[in-house]
């Protein structure tokens, strides 16, 4: 698309090849628009009718475009559509859609025993001074997120092998009785 942007720009004003070369961007633009929302439609349906349960952190997204080095992979994925996407399908097929508050300390909270600590962005592995876990930053605070959530639907359950808890599905069956 860049190349035909700039073979573009090179044509003069009012032409007949100026026209022409607009016409062609704009099929790309569509054509990268379409595939984005398709892939946006095709996961979040996919999340949506797989899962009984999605909890999601409500992040600042357009404060987030302003750092310019995070600004191209947000606005290329449009994180803010696929939330909204995500939120009227689980809605649709009857699942549980929970935000998490956008100043949660997710990354800066252990998980394993709810310390928090400060943590500059560049620093990649939390460390806990309390317990002593050492953990991925991105995976203690989906851990946190889970957690949140899990205590917000109120199901949580002791696992056969002893670490940890067990997520129990939301979707129980009915009990019914027989006559």
């Amino acid at each position: 698309m860049a190349k035909e942007q700039r073979k573009l720009s090179k044509k003069q004003k009012g032409s007949k090849n100026r026209f022409k070369k607009r016409i062609k961007v704009r099929k790309i633009q569509n054509k990268i628009r379409d595939t984005r929302r398709d892939f946006l439609h095709k996961t979040s349906n996919s999340i949506a009718k797989n899962y009984d349960g999605i909890v999601v952190e409500n992040l600042n997204i357009k404060g987030m475009m302003k750092n310019h080095c995070l600004a191209k992979s947000i606005g290329d994925v449009s994180w803010s559509e696929f939330n909204r996407q995500l939120e009227y399908k689980c809605k649709w097929n009857f699942k549980h859609y929970i935000k998490i508050d956008r100043f949660f300390p997710s990354s800066k909270t252990c998980s394993n025993c709810g310390y928090v600590q400060d943590m500059p962005l560049s620093k990649r592995v939390f460390n806990c001074p309390n317990c002593g876990i050492s953990i991925d930053r991105d995976l203690n605070a989906s851990l946190n997120i889970k957690n949140i959530g899990l205590s917000t639907l109120g199901h949580s359950g002791i696992n056969a092998c002893g670490d940890g808890s067990l997520e129990l599905s939301l979707k129980q069956e009915k009990e019914c009785l027989v006559n």
